[in-house]
């Protein structure tokens, strides 16, 4: 049976904070899975000994030497900033704070330190804001491709699909690295797809973890074949972050546009892409890293995994 200080452990190790827990020489008696990924270390090489004088400015409150900055509107002692060296050599920046650990007679027997990146210090107050708005200018710009295309199609111009990538440790990632890995990561994402575009082929931001890609596939079969070969090209993006590696995976829909007997698409364009959105959201369901294909059909647009 599980005893309690293992279920206690698992739950401070799924914690997107970083977690270390010290007795009152300042040993190290836990050290959490998202701590080993902002700085490097790992539980092995730090249980049952003192900090390395390098990450001494987790301790701030106690004493500890370091350089420590009071964070913007925090109060003395419950949050700072402090820079400490990654097992790599290069320097990290994190909010930290420090709890006193009692036990049930109110006696102090350690410390707890929580800390995650400090995201972005030296950016504009307002960066985030701005890669906001750069997605959404992105995907306007890309709406107004898609329905030129849409109205060429209806047209009797050339066949065409949507296929919709969403990147499956996006937000796993954002939690546990911090804003700036995220888009980092999303940047990387973007070039691998963009560098196997055929010529034909059109890629634009849809959302903050999105991609859609105008293909001009003749069949359904083709096109989910296609999406395949660029949930391959995600696999393959290499992205480290603080010198760890992070295997990256896509869950990606697709969507052929289908024409009537008489000409013309048979749904509008809002539908296909409902359509995208249904297929990537099957493929998310069913563990991320595969590609579903939405096949048309006039009473539910069903999707099918081709």
């Amino acid at each position: 049976m599980t005893d309690r200080t293992e279920l206690l452990e698992a739950a401070l190790d799924s914690r997107p904070d970083g977690i270390a827990l010290f007795n009152m020489e300042g040993v190290v008696v836990f050290w959490n899975q998202a701590a080993q990924c902002m700085i490097g270390y790992t539980a092995i090489e730090l249980l049952s000994r003192p900090l390395p004088p390098s990450l001494a400015p987790l301790l701030l409150t106690d004493g500890a030497q370091g350089e420590t900055i009071p964070a913007a509107g925090s109060k003395s002692g419950h949050r700072a900033l402090a820079r400490v060296c990654h097992k790599l050599g290069h320097t990290v920046s994190v909010f930290v704070r420090v709890a006193v650990l009692r036990n049930g007679l109110g006696e102090r027997i350690g410390s707890a330190v929580i800390f995650h990146p400090a995201e972005n210090l030296d950016a504009p107050p307002n960066n985030e804001e701005n890669e906001d708005r750069g997605v959404e200018e992105s995907r306007v710009e890309f709406e107004e491709r898609l329905q030129t295309e849409y109205e060429d199609f209806q047209r009797g111009g050339p066949p065409f699909g949507v296929i919709r990538v969403s990147i499956d440790q996006a937000e796993t990632l954002r939690k546990t690295h911090g804003v700036a890995a995220h888009h980092t990561m999303i940047e990387k994402i973007r070039r691998a797809l963009a560098q196997g575009l055929r010529p034909a082929e059109e890629m634009g931001r849809w959302h903050e973890d999105e991609f859609l890609i105008l293909a001009h596939e003749r069949s359904t079969e083709m096109l989910i074949a296609r999406a395949r070969t660029l949930a391959g090209l995600a696999r393959t993006a290499d992205f480290r972050w603080w010198g760890d590696r992070v295997s990256l995976t896509a869950s990606i829909g697709a969507a052929q546009a289908t024409s009537g007997s008489s000409g013309g698409a048979t749904e509008t364009l809002t539908q296909l892409l409902e359509r995208t959105r249904k297929a990537m959201e099957t493929s998310s369901r069913e563990g991320g890293n595969c590609a579903t294909a939405a096949v048309y059909s006039p009473a539910t647009s069903a999707t099918e995994d081709l």
